[in-house]
């Protein structure tokens, strides 16, 4: 009996502790039953009573409810959530719902555990026996099943499908062009709530109640005044008044078919509306990748190289790389002339043949001499279309980069920079680091604001402009040096630095764009994967890689300076040391820039 108890008493220091790490805060208090907190002014949070361990459902209950409680505080705000909550008792249950699974979904997301939690819990509660003998209870446990199957991409249960499937043709009608931006919006709780509530306060479920108990009072009054008539009007209102308790609940189900189609065309018309340019624009940023977040960009910054260090040290850091550039001197030259043929950057020739005027084709007088009838054959030379091509070069300037792979960074670029002008090709070169390690400003509000769940992106970035395309290499030279300074170089957000150098080079007017990545590995920010999951960044990469060379005519290389980068992008090459440069751009650079993908843009 002893060992029952202090297993239960285990169980719930065990779901206190849970709720604590989940919410990120120890001033928490956690009740189970009729308990009385003794801790005043602080959040409590009750959870039901449980007597026995040997109790499946009660065990799952508690650590379901005990996991939603803990993400309503940490991802729900109240005032936005009242701010958007709905007229009616009805509506506000549904828009409660509709919450609960928001910031559910958010858990479920981030922790394994948390997500087995709860699916464990309704699939119990919805194989539990229900008799409503209220329809709004029936629908409202109707519209959960069918919302909570769609975020949480749950499989559909036969029964209750079979059970709810009279109010599924309105909930499809209501949500189906809905659900996309319900999905992409769960972490922006203001935009999600604001949507639910349109949708909610659109069903006019208790306009519909209130206007039935209306009817029902006007019929009482007219029925008293005819008593012979009476068994026969209340029998007919009686059917009636079941079937529109049913629509009530549906809003509108079996309304006229015009005002059907005004709903369909009005939700089209929304539909058209999430879909303009500007919310494309917005998707496009996500580069496909929803789940992604910053919590803050007002402490960013996009500078140029002088901005950050007087012209006597800049010209000091240049000197330095032009040391390391000595040895290299007589492959410049092979490598302009290698990739100017390579990239068709001079003017190049071709032959348009079979014409009746023109440079005799020698290659066919064979076939006049062996049949003198056959007609002479001449031939022209033309001008193959000159495809302006602009390289951007985007070189990683995290810490781990520091000494030997910077050094090759900033000669890659150096190379290729005045190499490709000499072939009269444009080149811009970005860099990307952090303005601070573990967190800097971003983190300090962060904090300021208690420490929010899951704040997505928490550094303050910098992305450096060391030469713009229209900038000379002479006059830029200097800023390429800026690489080797001690102190510049900090954390390494490769997503969001991609796509800022994306949506630089895609504004261009050239008409062949090559973007080359040049880094040592994954993306590691302190700070920002310990307030996450561990491969939060990795992943953003991941997801902005694919969306780029999938959905753009921008041609995406990398080179890995002593790592592979091949698990991120589908084209790289790895350079291990200084010496190998020379063979490696030689042998496979001026092929990874040769090939041309006509890739069209979505």
């Amino acid at each position: 009996m002893e060992k029952k108890i202090e297993n239960l008493e285990n169980f719930k220091k065990a779901i206190t502790s849970t709720i604590k790490s989940i919410i990120g805060d120890q001033n928490i208090d956690v009740t189970f039953g009729n308990e009385v907190t003794k801790k005043k002014n602080i959040n409590t949070i009750n959870l039901p009573s449980i007597q026995k361990m040997d109790n499946k459902v009660d065990y799952t209950k508690t650590r379901a409810l005990a996991d939603s409680e803990a993400l309503k505080l940490r991802c729900s705000d109240l005032s936005i959530y009242n701010s958007f909550e709905p007229e009616g008792n009805t509506s506000k249950l549904l828009y409660a719902v509709a919450e609960k699974i928001r910031y559910e979904n958010i858990g479920s997301l981030y922790f394994k555990g948390i997500r087995e939690n709860l699916n464990q819990y309704h699939k119990i509660k919805s194989g539990q026996k229900k008799d409503h003998k209220d329809n709004d209870y029936e629908f409202i446990d109707a519209f959960e099943y069918y919302l909570r199957g769609k975020i949480f991409k749950l499989s559909k249960n036969k029964e209750l499908e079979e059970k709810y499937k009279k109010y599924k043709n309105k909930l499809d009608i209501k949500f189906k062009h809905k659900l996309e931006s319900l999905n992409n919006s769960i972490f922006d709780q203001k935009k999600f709530n604001s949507l639910v509530s349109k949708i909610i306060s659109q069903m006019q479920i208790d306009e519909n109640n209130e206007s039935l108990k209306k009817d029902e009072e006007q019929k009482n009054d007219e029925n008293s005044k005819d008593k012979s008539n009476e068994q026969h009007k209340q029998d007919s209102k009686d059917s009636e008044n079941k079937d529109i308790s049913i629509d009530a609940n549906l809003s509108e189900l079996d309304q006229l078919s015009s005002e059907i189609k005004s709903e369909i065309e009005a939700s089209e018309e929304e539909d058209k509306s999430l879909n303009s340019p500007k919310n494309n624009k917005d998707k496009k940023k996500n580069f496909g990748d929803s789940k992604y977040k910053y919590y803050s960009q007002e402490f960013d910054e996009v500078i140029n190289a002088e901005e950050l260090e007087n012209d006597v040290e800049l010209l000091r850091l240049r000197q330095s790389l032009d040391q390391q550039l000595l040895s290299l001197k007589n492959f410049i030259s092979k490598l302009a002339n290698k990739l100017q043929r390579k990239l068709l950057a001079k003017q190049n020739r071709s032959w348009d043949f079979d014409l009746e005027e023109g440079a005799l084709d020698t290659s066919k007088l064979t076939r006049v001499i062996i049949d003198p009838l056959n007609s002479l054959s001449f031939k022209k030379e033309k001008d193959v279309k000159f495809k302006d091509t602009l390289v951007t070069i985007l070189i990683d300037n995290s810490g781990s980069m520091r000494g030997k792979p910077i050094s090759v960074a900033a000669i890659c670029a150096d190379i290729l920079s005045r190499t490709l002008e000499r072939c009269s090709v444009k080149v811009e070169i970005l860099g990307f680091t952090t303005k601070h390690w573990k967190g800097g400003q971003s983190r300090q509000k962060w904090i300021d604001n208690q420490k929010p769940l899951f704040p997505g992106r928490l550094n303050d970035l910098r992305h450096i402009i060391y030469k713009s395309a229209d900038t000379p290499w002479r006059q830029s030279k200097n800023n390429i040096g800026l690489m080797l300074k001690e102190g510049l170089l900090k954390e390494n957000i490769d997503g969001e630095a991609l796509k800022w150098a994306y949506n630089k080079i895609i504004r261009r007017k050239e008409e062949r764009k090559i973007l080359m990545v040049i880094s040592d590995g994954a993306p590691v920010d302190d700070s920002t994967l310990s307030t996450n999951t561990s491969d939060y960044l990795e992943n953003n990469l991941k997801h902005t890689v694919k969306w780029i060379e999938k959905n753009s005519s921008v041609e995406l290389l990398a080179i890995g300076i002593g790592h592979d980068v091949t698990r991120y992008y589908s084209k790289a090459i790895k350079i291990a040391d200084v010496q190998d440069l020379g063979d490696v751009m030689i042998n496979q650079l001026t092929d990874l820039f040769s090939e041309s993908k006509n890739k069209k843009i979505h």
